[in-house]
């Protein structure tokens, strides 16, 4: 098991210091994940954009869900499970679609599968598809700018998930009633 240090305001390098700020004012604390970010600016400011513009793409609040999840579970990322449980529930996701997420299980409409079956194989592939993928998915009522945007927020996750693996970020308080383990088969 390995960890890295989680920064407060005090400890943070120079560069780190009013992005954990922003962070305590904008979430009410300092997520453990931004705080091992901390450690290096670059890439806790990456981390800060990167969430804001995908949170600014064409996708609505379920389909946000959906890609951060189904990313976050394929990852078997401990920390982002239950931190974004908890966020589709203060953006008021159907709680069916993160249950569905969680459990692996199908979505409850058509479109949202085929955005989680696409993601899953941009994931899984390492970016290869076919274009049989992607006519299934444009399809299903999706465009290009939405395959680009998966990738988007596939940017945001692999810098989340894979920091959380290696610092073992403990999951804050507020998100460990969602704790989330990855059924193993």
């Amino acid at each position: 098991m390995t960890t890295l240090k989680i920064h407060d305001i005090e400890s943070a390098p120079e560069g780190s210091k009013n992005l954990l700020e922003q962070s305590l004012k904008t979430n009410g604390m300092i997520p453990g994940l931004h705080g091992v970010l901390a450690g290096a600016p670059e890439l806790l400011e990456a981390y800060q954009t990167l969430h804001k513009l995908f949170t600014q793409s064409s996708f609505d609040k379920e389909e946000l869900t959906v890609v951060w999840q189904t990313i976050n579970v394929e990852h078997e990322c401990h920390y982002c499970v239950p931190a974004h449980t908890a966020i589709a529930g203060m953006m008021k996701v159907d709680a069916g679609i993160t249950d569905a997420l969680r459990n692996k299980v199908a979505m409850p409409t058509e479109k949202l599968q085929a955005l989680h079956t696409f993601t899953l194989k941009i994931v899984r592939n390492r970016g290869h598809v076919n274009q049989e993928d992607l006519n299934s998915f444009y399809t299903a009522g999706y465009q290009e700018r939405q395959v680009l945007e998966i990738i988007l927020g596939l940017s945001q996750k692999v810098i989340s998930n894979y920091t959380n693996h290696i610092a073992n970020t403990p999951v804050d308080a507020p998100f460990q009633k969602f704790a989330w383990e990855s059924a193993k088969v």
